[in-house]
């Protein structure tokens, strides 16, 4: 499933992997977008799936007409060695029939490359809140129990939330039925973090409730939120503009309206 770039293969033991799902918005990938572009993170590799819609494209994080040139892939990985850290970008949607199909190939790989943890940003409808949802931060977080042993006092401490469990049929339901993980507009978010329960990987899904529209400013407090607990940055008092927008933002919404219709 992963294709090397380089001759021998890169080694991600220890690595700590981000990645996106394909959710409402786009947030995930737009805040991966954010973090390739800052920290100037090098290719290493892409995923070779047929449970990705086929797509190609120029460098969506090229700095010069050169690199510009360079063709590039539906999923993606790269690394910032100095970090320990990896990142996999995936820029089209999974084909709706292959998406257990690809979660499993998704945690063998995981497995295999021995990362200490993953992080999968995602979002969710916010018109689809429980009501005891609509309250405080649109933000909230999932662990694994591998990872709850390891990371839960430091989430604590960041005063974060995690994702609460809602009924079914909200008002149709019996009052004693267990409440259940609903994210709605998730994508593969619910069955990866449902598979890597079971598989005992170390994850962590964080989302953020939104809309459909511009998205931009979500991404940015979804990476902000990640950034608050990886540090992911040489200078973590940094200013909020610290996030450096990739070029391939200029047409997020398509070319500007032609003056000749004037």
């Amino acid at each position: 499933m992963f294709i090397s770039s380089e001759t021998s293969a890169p080694c991600f033991k220890d690595f700590t992997l981000v990645m996106p799902a394909v959710a409402v918005g786009n947030v995930g990938q737009l805040a991966v977008d954010l973090i390739v572009s800052t920290l100037n993170m090098k290719r290493v590799g892409h995923m070779h799936s047929d449970c990705l819609i086929p797509m190609a494209g120029n460098n969506p994080y090229a700095s010069c007409k050169e690199d510009a040139e360079e063709l590039h892939t539906p999923a993606e990985v790269y690394t910032a060695a100095e970090l320990k850290l990896a990142v996999l970008q995936i820029r089209a949607p999974i084909i709706q029939t292959k998406s257990k199909k690809f979660r499993q190939l998704l945690v063998s790989w995981i497995k295999a490359s021995g990362f200490s943890r993953t992080v999968v940003l995602s979002s969710s409808h916010a018109y689809q809140r429980d009501d005891q949802q609509l309250q405080g931060t649109p933000l909230r977080y999932l662990l694994t129990p591998p990872l709850l042993k390891a990371s839960a006092d430091a989430l604590k401490e960041l005063g974060w939330r995690e994702m609460e469990r809602v009924a079914a049929f909200p008002g149709l339901t019996d009052a004693n039925a267990e409440p259940r993980l609903c994210i709605p507009g998730g994508g593969i978010t619910k069955g990866l973090y449902t598979d890597s329960c079971a598989e005992d990987l170390p994850l962590a899904v964080l989302l953020l409730f939104c809309s459909e529209g511009d998205n931009i400013p979500d991404a940015f407090a979804l990476v902000d939120h990640l950034h608050n607990w990886l540090h992911l940055l040489d200078d973590p008092s940094q200013k909020p503009n610290k996030w450096k927008i990739p070029p391939s933002w200029s047409l997020l919404f398509g070319s500007g309206i032609p003056p000749a219709l004037f």
